[in-house]
This record gives structure tokens, sequence and C-alpha cells, in this order.
């Protein structure tokens, strides 16, 4: 087996006879010769004029290079169990984890499951009433169930990336996520790959609660001893992973009243822009509705007055969704369909906070009594329902409360409304000059045909839950394994995915030694 990289234009990677021609012409072989060959990676140079295709293959003259082979999972009994609160990412891949270390999982969601699910978020989409258990963050799939699908993540030293992608691929996820440089599911396909998950944990002896919540846990010299689900239900525990996500701010609350320590965190907050996807595709390919392309992304960032200001979580051919967890709340995020292939292409763009920017006070909630201002106040001023206040960017940029929209992607509806009426100077200051600086870099990108929705707050968790180093317990309580997005560890699906595999290894480690 060999491993082969060249460059070709969009047009020609799409081409399966030239691809075999030039990988037969490099390894210097007779056209007639027999030869396999398997994308290994891909990815777009859009640096010049020319777009251009990184690829990588693996090639072999004698077989099909790679078999399907999928993990194992294993039935297990009740003797050894795990407790998991929440159902996401990290509780999903710590469940699966448990089986294939002989323990029980037993999940607790305080959500739904996705069909249900579903009902609730078309009833926040179309008449603005949020359910406070069952929404974008709460219920099966956690908030990666509608969170785009994205798969990139730096968190490369955390652990195995690729097992997460094949483990995604083994239940329903499109192979090209193993090759792509930025691998995307897509929210419409997201939901039955979780099902399969869910199925799986189910047929090998696991557990699944929908609509249980986790409401009380005793403390007993260091260690969880009991937990108490929806009020009444008492549960005897050995250990417990939180897996609860960084919207779950009533677990903090839970947790502080039992005096387990946390920390406030730096985090990161800002607005959510929308141009048309023509625009980016445009601007970043020279080439609009190009059939041999994806929809073009983009990545930017600066430094501004020593602040980090950056593009997070983009969305091309997207939809930005209302992302809130309470009524008197206004919360925006995006997503795309797996062939992202609307017209809007949104991305958020954010301001890094640290907790000494909001307060002198040494208290866990700074930043999240700060993200919560800012959401309450956008509710307020844009009517009191799930509208989003709005602003066109160029009109932002000059100050000026902007009186024509183009149309928007967000469903609930926009208000018009001074983004300097909902966040504190210094984080609109750092926006203007953050949106002058990615002009340059994005020629047009200020202009009154975008639009900025406010406000994008839930980027990560502002509040840490500080675990031990070796063996990712609490440092304190040492059967209580934080985990994720929810206790400031991971941010996206596949961290998130790999922290709670990591946990539930080291938990395995830890009792068995």
């Amino acid at each position: 087996m060999q491993e082969i990289r060249f460059q070709c234009s969009p047009e020609e990677a799409k081409n399966d006879d030239f691809l075999l021609k030039k990988i037969k012409s490099l390894l210097k072989l007779d056209q007639s010769a027999d030869l396999y060959y398997e994308w290994h990676k891909r990815s777009i140079d859009a640096r010049k004029k020319k777009v251009k295709i990184n690829c990588v293959f693996q090639v072999s003259t004698e077989k099909p290079i790679t078999e399907d082979k999928h993990m194992e999972f294993k039935p297990v009994n009740s003797v050894n169990t795990v407790h998991i609160i929440g159902m996401g990412p990290a509780g999903m891949f710590a469940a699966l984890q448990a089986i294939k270390s002989g323990y029980k999982p037993i999940i607790y969601e305080r959500g739904k499951n996705v069909r249900e699910r579903r009902r609730d978020l078309a009833k926040l989409n179309k008449e603005g009433i949020v359910n406070p258990e069952s929404n974008y963050c709460f219920g099966e799939g956690g908030a990666g169930t509608y969170s785009d699908g994205k798969l990139y993540t730096r968190s490369k030293k955390r652990g195995d990336v690729k097992e997460i992608l094949k483990l995604l691929v083994q239940f329903g996820a499109h192979k090209d996520i193993l090759v792509d440089a930025h691998p995307h599911i897509g929210t419409n396909k997201l939901p039955q790959i979780i099902s399969s998950i869910n199925e799986k944990v189910i047929s090998c002896g696991g557990e699944i609660h929908f609509n249980s919540k986790l409401t009380d846990i005793d403390v007993q010299r260091g260690k969880i001893t009991e937990i108490t689900i929806n009020e009444d239900k008492k549960i005897r525990v050995e250990n417990l992973i939180l897996a609860t996500g960084h919207s779950a701010r009533d677990i903090y609350e839970l947790l502080h009243s039992k005096n387990i320590q946390l920390s406030s965190k730096p985090f990161a907050l800002g607005v959510r822009i929308e141009h048309t996807q023509d625009f980016i595709d445009q601007a970043q390919y020279g080439r609009p509705n190009d059939e041999f392309l994806p929809p073009a992304s983009y990545k930017l960032s600066t430094q501004i007055d020593d602040k980090g200001v950056y593009s997070f979580c983009m969305c091309p051919g997207g939809i930005i969704a209302p992302c809130a967890t309470t009524q008197k709340e206004v919360v925006t995020n995006g997503w795309s369909p797996s062939k992202r292939n609307n017209p809007y292409s949104n991305s958020g763009i954010v301001v890094s906070i640290s907790p000494q920017d909001i307060s002198d006070e040494d208290s866990p909630f700074t930043c999240l009594n700060f993200q919560k201002d800012v959401e309450q106040r956008a509710w307020e001023l844009a009517g009191k329902d799930q509208k989003v206040p709005a602003q066109c960017l160029l009109d932002f940029i000059e100050n000026k409360k902007s009186n024509h929209f183009p149309r928007t992607s967000y469903q609930p509806g926009i208000t018009s409304v001074k983004m300097d009426e909902i966040f504190p100077e210094f984080i609109c200051e750092r926006l203007r000059k953050g949106f002058i600086e990615f002009d340059k870099k994005i020629p047009g990108f200020i202009t009154n045909d975008a639009v900025i929705h406010a406000p994008e707050s839930r980027t990560s968790s502002p509040i840490l839950i500080p675990r031990d180093k070796e063996y990712m317990h609490h440092i304190d309580v040492t059967n209580l394994y934080p985990c994720a997005e929810g206790a400031g560890y991971a941010g996206g699906i596949v961290s998130a995915a790999i922290d709670g595999m990591n946990c539930m290894i080291k938990l395995a480690q830890k009792e068995a030694n």
C-alpha cells in the first residue's frame, strides 16, 4: 500500500477516470494495470485565484485497501454500573466506553427523545414557546443534535479523533467524514445517528431514561452516595459522570449548594452574523454556486486591545436558530443541513471575556451572571418573545439604528435594536474594530446586506468544575466525574465525545487499582 499526494481542480477531483489515470501516471504504471485507490484526506486550497483540491490517496495494486471493521459492543451485566447525567455527545460516548469496559451505563436525560423533542422545537420556532426541559440544548443527543454536526476539532492531543469519527460512521454517518479536512454531518442526519447509538446502548444492557432531571445529590465523606431524579426518585450510585452541557445552569447551582468547588472561567460572547452564501462563495472561491465545490466557509480572528475577536461555529448554507433554555431570555446559534444548501451563511463573531473584565469579586458565577444579564436584556429589548435584536452590520459600525433589513433565516423574527443597548461598551468597540479588520481579509464583509443577531452567548461554559489531572474526578468528590462542555473541558461534538470516553476510561482504571 502506498500514499499518493497531488493537487487538482475541483472538477478533476470529482472525476474518477481522471483520478485513476493521474495516480497510475504518478506511480509510472501502465494505464491498463489493476489499481485500487481510496481517499485518505481531502481539503480545499483557496489561497490563490484558482481553487485547488489537496488530494491524498491510499493505493494498492493487489486488492481493496480497507475493510469496514465495526467496533464490537458485547452485552454487560449489572454487577458494575455507572450513572451518567446527560445524553449529549459526552454522555453517549461515555456510555459506549462503559460497555467496552464491562460497565452497565444508566443514563438520565432531562429532555425528551428526538421525535418528541422536534415538536417542542417547532413550537419554539413558530410560536416562541420555550420548554425549559426540551429545546435546542436539552434532549436526546443534547445540543449536539441540532448544532450543525461540525466535527472539526483542535483537541488532537486529548484522544483519538479518528476513533470517534469511525464510530459515527458505524452508526450511520457518511464515510466522507473520515476524509474531509473539516468533516460535517448535518443537523438533518444527526438525529438518526444518535438514535442508533442509543439503541446499541440499550441492546447491550444499558438504560436510558428521558424526562429525568437531576435535582439533588447526597455527598458523604467526599463521595456522592445518592442522587435524586425529578425531586422524588432516589438512586444509590457508585460513580457519577456529569455530562450536562454548558446550559444546565441549575446543575452549577446544585453543586454550589453542596459546597462542591466551582470557579469562574473565561468564555466568549458576541453576535451571530448572516451574509448570503453567494457572497461568501464569491469572496472565498471567486466562483459562486459552483457544483464542484461545497459552500464556502471562513475562519477569522484578530486581537483587539489584547482580547481575541474571532469567528465561531461558522455555518455555510445554514440557518440561525433560537437556543434559549428559559422563556425570559434570547440566545442564538447556527446550524446547517447535510447539503448546506440554504441561501444564507452565518457565523458567531465573539469577543473573549475573562472574569476580571466583569467584576473584581471572586465568585464562580461572575461570568455566568453576566451571560444571563445579556440574554435577558436582549429578550426585553426585542419584545419579550423569541424575536432577536438585530442590526445591519454597516449601521452597527456607524452606530445607527437599522430601519430596513434584508430577509434573514431566523424564523421567530427580528427586532431593530442597537447592539450598544445590549452589550457593554468594551464588547461593542472590540466587535466594531474586529469587523473592520475582517473586512480587510474579506473585502465587502461590512455591508448593510449583512445582519447581526444578538446574542451569541453559549460558546462555552462560563464555569469550570475542577477535576483531578490524573483520574479526571472532581478534586474533592472522588466519584464525581465532571465532563466535557458543561464542566469546561470541551467545545464541540468530537472533543465532548473524547472527554466522555476519557472520563469513563479513567473511572475504570481507578476502580481496577
